[in-house]
């Protein structure tokens, strides 16, 4: 009778589990290496460092800079605009306060581009809509549109320490920064 060592067992019992062993992968040819790696996609628009969540008593009140035009964060009132379409500017320190309690603002300045406006509105509607439809979409009705003059592109669309500039309307670019920043609160949080 042979007696079986408890280490060939264990290779046995590992072999089963795992597999058999198999010879290490050899080296791609030249010019043959393949990319397996995964590219992470990056989140929509560029920081912009934050100035702070300081409340002002009007719009009026001196404060210094923003540091974004249209800004993304700082002094701002202590109340909100109502989300929705608009046909004139919202002042800074109103839309500030939006902002931070998940807003996202799509702004434009541009002339003779009414279908560009015209595309923007709607987008905006579909999403204050879809807020209504069901409790998980409610996020989605933190949005305004509405002009901005004197912005360096067409369209800019900010979040709280966010802003994505367009030379044109990009419905999936739009889509994509709604998606990422709709509804997420920036108020500080107290610890006691």
């Amino acid at each position: 009778m042979r007696i079986i060592s408890i280490g060939t067992i264990l290779f046995a019992l590992i072999l089963f589990l795992n597999g058999p062993l198999q010879a290490a992968p050899k080296a791609p040819a030249k010019g043959a290496e393949k990319k397996t790696e995964k590219v992470e996609e990056k989140a929509p628009g560029v920081s912009v460092p934050s100035l702070g969540n300081d409340h002002i008593q009007s719009i009026d009140s001196p404060h210094p800079p923003y540091n974004s035009k249209p800004p993304t964060s700082g002094p701002h009132v202590p109340f909100v605009a109502k989300w929705g379409i608009y046909r004139q500017q919202i002042p800074n320190e109103l839309q500030v306060h939006n902002l931070e309690d998940g807003g996202v603002m799509i702004q434009y300045d541009c002339k003779n581009c009414a279908e560009m406006i015209q595309k923007l509105e709607n987008l905006g509607r579909e999403y204050l809509k879809m807020s209504q439809m069901t409790p998980q979409n409610g996020r989605f009705g933190h949005l305004i549109v509405a002009p901005y003059p004197g912005m360096e592109t067409p369209i800019a669309l900010t979040a709280w320490g966010k802003i994505d500039r367009l030379n044109e309307f990009d419905e999936a670019r739009i889509r994509r920064f709604i998606e990422a920043y709709v509804g997420i609160d920036h108020h500080p949080r107290h610890t006691e």
